[in-house]
């Protein structure tokens, strides 16, 4: 009788294995999650019990910023998830590979219609780069970024969590230029740096993210590059430096203008003084 259950159970756990072999990959890997908090504590969603909420739609997105074309998502609004926002506060998106974004929360609250959209797991969406993964499983996108001003940068994809936070100046002072008027070009500067720049770069060893390096330490870009070449890595930077893994966008003329890539340097340049 032990030798019989002994057999059974032999033949059930092949079956669970040859099972396991005919599943695809995707349904055998743990199912990815989304944290949120929005300062009420952290919450867990699952990408299956997000797809099933009422308020999801199918959204179509022309221009995207991270496939550059139009695409078709099954999409949450935004607001359905973090609620309503004080206005003078910032969401962070915290992508998995260490890049940040701090949006201002009056760009969410705006005219630029925020969406999240979700991958599902039976139709995964197109590798970012051949043989690489996809902006999946969370993608922040917009349907009118345009009338919103929105950067390319503030399409953060491969989103594991989203929070509130302070303006990325209160929590970091130190990237905040000193003794210049509020209209000035580094105080503008500040700004370009904090939309297009601060996901990657930290400055001064304060910020979010480290994906790419610091912007004045141990010295800034403006230090050591002719400023032609430096104009030429903000715009293409493959045009000045590549190599396989370089992750930096090019920032186009509709998306940086050279007022703001003017204003931009001038920050750069006042920050070399400000060292710690």
């Amino acid at each position: 009788m032990m030798a019989r259950a002994s057999t059974i159970l032999e033949l059930l756990a092949s079956c669970a294995a040859a099972l396991c072999l005919a599943m695809p990959a995707s349904v055998l890997a743990a199912e990815p999650k989304l944290a949120i908090d929005m300062g009420t504590g952290l919450q867990q969603f699952e990408r299956s019990a997000l797809l099933q909420r009422p308020e999801v739609r199918t959204i179509e997105v022309e221009g995207d910023a991270a496939y550059h074309r139009h695409m078709q998502y099954r999409a949450l609004p935004l607001s359905a998830l973090v609620g309503e926002l004080k206005t003078d506060a910032d969401v962070q998106f915290t992508a998995t590979d260490g890049f940040v974004a701090n949006v201002p929360a009056r760009l969410l609250a705006g005219t630029g219609q925020p969406w999240l959209a979700i991958e599902p797991a039976d139709t995964p969406w197109p590798a970012l780069k051949p043989g690489g993964a996809s902006a999946g499983p969370f993608y922040l996108v917009w349907l009118a970024p345009g009338k919103a001003g929105i950067s390319p940068e503030q399409w953060p994809y491969q989103i594991a969590k989203i929070a509130t936070a302070l303006p990325l100046v209160v929590r970091y002072p130190q990237i905040a230029p000193k003794n210049v008027a509020a209209d000035s070009p580094a105080q503008r500067g500040l700004q370009v740096y904090s939309a297009n720049c601060a996901s990657c770069h930290p400055i001064n060893g304060a910020g979010d993210a480290a994906v790419g390096p610091d912007l004045n330490l141990p010295h800034s870009p403006t230090e050591y590059l002719q400023e032609p070449y430096l104009r030429k890595l903000i715009r293409n930077p493959a045009s000045v430096r590549s190599w396989k893994q370089s992750a930096m966008p090019g920032f186009a003329a509709d998306v940086l203008s050279d007022a703001q890539i003017d204003d931009l340097l001038a920050y750069l340049r006042q920050m070399t003084g400000q060292r710690p």
